[in-house]
């Protein structure tokens, strides 16, 4: 029998596209499995050289354009560990759960919710002691690793992590990994407010990592355990918040459009009443067509006054807001204190990093003057790990690398992140270019001795031209923007 490893037009061998995009992460140093060589931990990972570039410029491309960019918005980097009073009042100590099952049969365990539906008293075929037998699944789903009816109860499973803080482990030293960044932007809102003297309508933003103990983590990093968050919570006038969850919900969709992700892989949608989270009034999902089928990307919700009220009730303390303007309902005089509400864009940037990988990868078959197909992720330059790789055509050649080497070194001092590399054939580097995202690479040759220009190959088409080097940082930096 034959070895070979089947391989499609563009010379790739023929496998799913989410494989691809793991071996890829792995081959060009974008994405790791933590702990590998102790065998792996399956709920985390570890982001390569490429990997964290991408991520950083994702996150700041988010960060500059919600808080960069705007006079209403502004930021903060608030604790990952909390006082437990704080998810005691947002309700994730008492409700923060999911019905966990296990298969008496191939002793895997999953989420209720999450398992494949087939229908109540529906009879299912499934494999046990190497037969075939029918079964009734009885409460309309199946296990997902063998579909087996045979299941234990549904019970529930609290998805924060708890720990203890200080010495001694008691009930008053148990504290908790946030599940997710928002209730300090809740709990910060006076602070913020105050101190940086906003006038609503106003927002507060932060990233960071977020932690919740799924109990199923699937599709590469696209659930997990520790993940990351790009969250901002917009505070208004209450009759205003239907107005301002459309505004937002339609800058979110476009802030993905923006960044090069195919339109036909996106789509915005509302949740049906019985899927709405307990604190919200309304809510948008910005979904993405992932190899797996339509998921979740971000969601933007219409808290309410949710969280103030919870917070200011379970606190003790006041948590309004005073609007010298508004006419009070009570006393018809101009001055009142009321609580705001709240429109919350919450993206993932961990799903975001994985969504941008799928969008781009793209696979070339062999055309006209080259033979061979190519892998290339089509990354929109502002978010590429790397702007620029300077290649010098001879390795050998000590003035061609010493040139080469130069020009990475003005891309550095400008900010701009640019590569420098020699090994293997110009082809070859190209490819690895292509692989990584690179939407520009500089080659030094013999010419640019004579007239001190360089050639530019962009990415997406190949194309190839000729520029100065003095001119080499201010082309990529403004076509990186575009």
């Amino acid at each position: 029998m034959s070895n070979d490893k089947k391989k499609n037009k563009s010379g790739v061998e023929d496998l799913p596209l989410m494989q691809k995009i793991v071996a890829l992460c792995k081959r060009r140093g974008f994405i790791f499995q933590s702990s590998e060589i102790y065998g792996g931990l399956r709920s985390a990972y570890d982001y390569g050289p490429l990997g964290v570039e991408l991520k950083r410029n994702i996150m700041n491309e988010w960060w500059r354009q919600t808080v960069h960019e705007r006079e209403d918005i502004v930021g903060i980097d608030a604790s990952i560990i909390m006082s437990p009073r704080v998810w005691e009042a947002s309700g994730h100590v008492a409700g923060f759960n999911d019905p966990l099952v296990d298969c008496k049969l191939c002793k895997s365990r999953f989420r209720a919710d999450k398992a494949p539906q087939v229908g109540i008293d529906a009879e299912v075929e499934y494999r046990k002691q190497g037969k075939t037998i029918v079964g009734v699944a009885e409460r309309g789903y199946v296990c997902p690793e063998c579909g087996s009816v045979e299941l234990s109860e549904e019970r529930q499973f609290n998805l924060m992590f708890k720990t203890d803080l200080g010495p001694v482990k008691s009930d008053d030293s148990t504290v908790y990994l946030r599940p997710e960044t928002a209730q300090a932007m809740f709990v910060n809102f006076l602070n913020v407010q105050q101190t940086y003297r906003l006038k609503l309508p106003f927002g507060i933003a932060q990233q960071g990592k977020s932690f919740r103990n799924e109990i199923t983590v699937e599709h590469f990093i696209f659930r997990s355990c520790e993940f990351e968050q790009m969250e901002m919570e917009y505070f208004c006038e209450p009759e205003e918040s239907d107005t301002w969850l459309d505004y937002w919900k339609d800058q979110r969709y476009q802030w993905y459009i923006g960044l090069g992700v195919r339109p036909e892989n996106l789509r915005l949608r509302p949740h049906d009443s019985d899927e709405l989270a307990h604190y919200a009034k309304a809510c948008y999902d910005v979904e993405y067509k992932y190899p797996w089928g339509w998921d979740e990307l971000e969601g933007i919700a219409n808290r309410t006054d949710y969280d103030l009220r919870n917070h200011q009730r379970a606190s003790g303390k006041k948590l309004t807001y005073f609007n010298p303007q508004k006419v009070n309902p009570e006393t018809g005089k101009p001055g009142m204190h009321y609580l705001p509400h709240v429109i919350e864009p919450a993206a993932g940037a961990t799903r975001s990093v994985l969504m941008f990988l799928v969008d781009a990868y793209d696979e070339e078959p062999p055309s006209e003057g080259r033979k061979d197909g190519r892998v290339v992720l089509r990354l929109h330059p502002r978010i590429a790990p790397i702007k620029a790789a300077v290649l010098p055509l001879v390795k050998k050649d000590e003035w061609l690398t010493g040139k080469a080497r130069d020009i990475v070194k003005r891309f550095w001092k400008n900010s701009v992140n640019a590569f420098y590399d020699e090994k293997d054939a110009i082809g070859r580097r190209y490819a690895r270019q292509d692989e990584a995202g690179t939407p520009f690479c500089i080659t030094v040759d013999g010419q640019t001795k004579e007239d001190d220009t360089v050639t530019l190959r962009y990415r997406d088409d190949m194309r190839q031209e000729r520029i100065k080097v003095d001119e080499a940082v201010a082309i990529v930096e403004a076509k990186t923007r575009e």
